[in-house]
């Protein structure tokens, strides 16, 4: 099989290349990035190119599929350019696939494309995905659902999949996600044990290893299966968890005053996340994944309290990988996001 992955260089991207590395049917593997890395891993063939603008076809053709990974966060002060790269790239991504006539198309979705769900029980892949209205990243990843049925109506001979998976996280991606949610003025260290943990009233998310998504992505590729499927791991990470992994107290804290922490530190421009992501985090339904773990007999290796344990101790370490989106950050990076303005550039 030849496996073209688009944003190839991110958290899930490098992990999928990674797992497709090891599988004897991948022949080879086109890997699609706005900037190429110095990583050089084996069956590899790097193409440079920004989803909003580039010239795809040529290089999705001869694929056996298409896995669309490309997503920014931010520039969380300027919506429209999230909505070029995600909803825009994504249309250009799934016509290009249709016109080099590739057979698969896998589109990474997220638990954020969910509408708010039930707190008493999980929910499947049938449950609505328009998103909540306040997130940004919610909106788009909900559009992108419906792009995707258009799609399906319109190219019935292709086969489409549509992974939703939590909150993806690896030691290697730990700097990333600090970069995008928490900026540049807050410490990596400041995550250690014996801290106050802020209990969040409807504060309940799932987590999921990046090898262990990138498992389920390939599991995928290699199983005639379309449609939607969850994927998280356990348990449920909640107060209670967090509190006990970080040997630390729980000060209950209104989820009014964190929002508007949050929204104050990024109208001053310090920090990167907007309030509606916390908004959504409060929203976000807990995912049943019975639908991957018998279709595609997945099974992650690391549960969420593992995979949280990881990230964590790559924040302290200042992990990274020799890929842009993954690599540390050094002081002069930081200091140039500070005088633009936190969550205004491209990253």
């Amino acid at each position: 099989m030849r496996i073209v992955v688009v944003g190839a260089t991110g958290n899930v991207g490098t992990s999928l290349i990674s797992a497709l590395e090891c599988d004897p049917e991948v022949t080879s593997i086109v890997g699609v990035a706005r900037r190429e890395p110095s990583w050089r891993p084996a069956k590899v063939e790097w193409r440079t190119g920004d989803v909003r603008t580039a010239d795809l076809v040529p290089m999705f053709s001869g694929a056996d599929a298409v896995v669309h990974l490309a997503w920014i966060f931010g520039p969380t002060h300027d919506p429209a350019a999230t909505w070029q790269t995600n909803v825009i790239g994504s249309t250009r991504v799934f016509r290009a696939a249709a016109e080099a006539g590739v057979s698969t198309l896998i589109c990474a979705s997220s638990v954020g494309a969910y509408s708010p769900g039930p707190q008493d029980r999980a929910i499947d892949e049938s449950w609505p995905t328009h998103g909540w209205p306040g997130a940004a990243y919610s909106r788009e990843k909900a559009y992108v659902e419906r792009l995707l049925d258009s799609f399906e109506r319109e190219h019935p001979g292709i086969r489409v999949v549509r992974m939703r998976p939590a909150f993806i996280v690896k030691r290697e991606s730990a700097t990333e996600q600090w970069r995008l949610f928490a900026g540049p003025l807050m410490p990596q260290r400041v995550v250690r044990p014996g801290l106050i943990v802020p209990d969040i009233p409807g504060m309940r998310f799932q987590l999921v290893h990046t090898a262990d998504a990138a498992e389920a992505y390939r599991l995928v590729l290699r199983r005639p299966v379309s449609g939607a499927f969850n994927i998280a791991a356990d348990p449920v990470i909640d107060g209670d968890v967090l509190a006990e992994m970080l040997r630390a107290r729980r000060v209950r804290v209104p989820a009014w005053l964190v929002r508007g922490a949050v929204a104050a530190g990024w109208q001053a421009r310090l920090i990167p996340a907007a309030p509606g992501m916390v908004d959504l985090l409060l929203r976000l339904p807990i995912m049943d994944t019975t639908r991957a773990r018998t279709e595609l007999g997945w099974r992650p290796r690391y549960s969420a309290t593992e995979a949280l344990r990881e990230v964590l101790d790559g924040l302290r370490g200042r992990a990274g990988m020799e890929t842009p989106p993954l690599s540390p950050e050094g002081g002069v990076e930081r200091i140039k996001r500070l005088v633009t303005g936190v969550g205004s550039r491209l990253l």
